[in-house]
């Protein structure tokens, strides 16, 4: 059994990321082993396990019930025999290449990803992570007042596997049907622009590709402030990049973070995700997200 002591966390980046070592993921992982892990996520928000090839869907999903109840996706069916497990085949056209939150769409956002390299090119198809707390606070103090107020609409109208849904597919007919499961259900969430992070406290900037308009401002101006306030979340100082190798484990803070799937690759790609717990995002005010639009 794994103990307390062969545990060892690796920091991978100056501002986000950690390797931990010496862990087998499992349902049955020991209560103080699991503790160790959660509070490494919490300190770098994303953490990476090499080496987790006993792992396959039932006890990926099993081992992400610890951090809690697994959260299937509002719009693409599940795979088959499972939960809740959102697979990314790049042969369906399924490429995450845009910087984003996971479902940030809808009011409850997921709490923690945990994404299992099945299937990796030779070459290419790295994932990049980004630390939005130390992007939010990089921001000069005129653009973090306008931020601590301001409130962003999200929507899956342009939700990325929508998006990048057809591109590289060599498979027309399921990229197809993933495309209209994505369009099948538009969602329209008002998130606060900087969020409160429910178990650190600390702030964090709440945007990414769903984040579409900023209320009280013109398409135009929205379009120039999103895009100036998410080149601070982007900026290399606050990224962690990770090469993959069939059966690494990677587990973010959703809340915490952003990340994009680098497309640079080929070779078929497959990556399998739970997404666990739910949390609705608040504002400095206590002020909490809300639905507005369904269709």
């Amino acid at each position: 059994m794994t103990t307390q002591q062969q545990l060892k966390v690796v920091p991978v980046a100056g501002r986000i990321g950690a390797e931990i070592q010496g862990v087998l993921l499992g349902k049955d992982l020991a209560p103080e082993v699991f503790n160790e892990i959660k509070q490494a996520l919490l300190k770098y928000k994303v953490v990476f396990f090499k080496g987790q090839t006993h792992l396959d869907d039932a006890e990926q999903e099993a081992f992400a019930g610890l951090l809690g109840e697994l959260y299937a996706h509002p719009t693409v069916p599940v795979r088959d025999n499972t939960s809740s497990i959102l697979e990314l085949d790049s042969h369906s056209g399924a490429r995450a290449n845009q910087w984003h939150t996971d479902v940030t769409f809808v009011p409850e956002i997921p709490k923690y990803s945990v994404l299992r390299g099945v299937k990796i090119p030779s070459v290419g198809g790295d994932t990049v992570w980004a630390n939005t707390n130390t992007a939010y606070e990089d921001l000069p103090e005129g653009l973090r007042i306008l931020a601590d107020e301001a409130w962003g609409i999200h929507s899956n109208e342009f939700d990325y596997a929508k998006l990048t849904v057809y591109k590289g597919a060599s498979n027309e007919e399921l990229a197809k049907k993933f495309g209209n499961a994505f369009a099948a259900t538009v969602y329209k969430t008002k998130h606060p622009v900087v969020h409160v992070h429910a178990e650190t406290g600390k702030r964090h900037l709440l945007l990414g590709n769903f984040a579409q308009k900023l209320v009280g401002y013109s398409s135009s101006e929205s379009e120039s402030l999103i895009s100036t306030l998410q080149s601070y979340v982007t900026r290399l100082e606050n990224t962690v990049r990770w090469q993959w190798s069939e059966g690494d484990v990677v587990i973010w803070d959703n809340l915490a973070t952003q990340h994009y799937a680098v497309d640079d690759y080929t070779e078929q790609r497959i990556v399998r995700r739970v997404t666990v717990g739910k949390n609705v995002p608040k504002n400095l005010h206590g002020e909490s997200s809300e639905l507005f639009y369904k269709n």
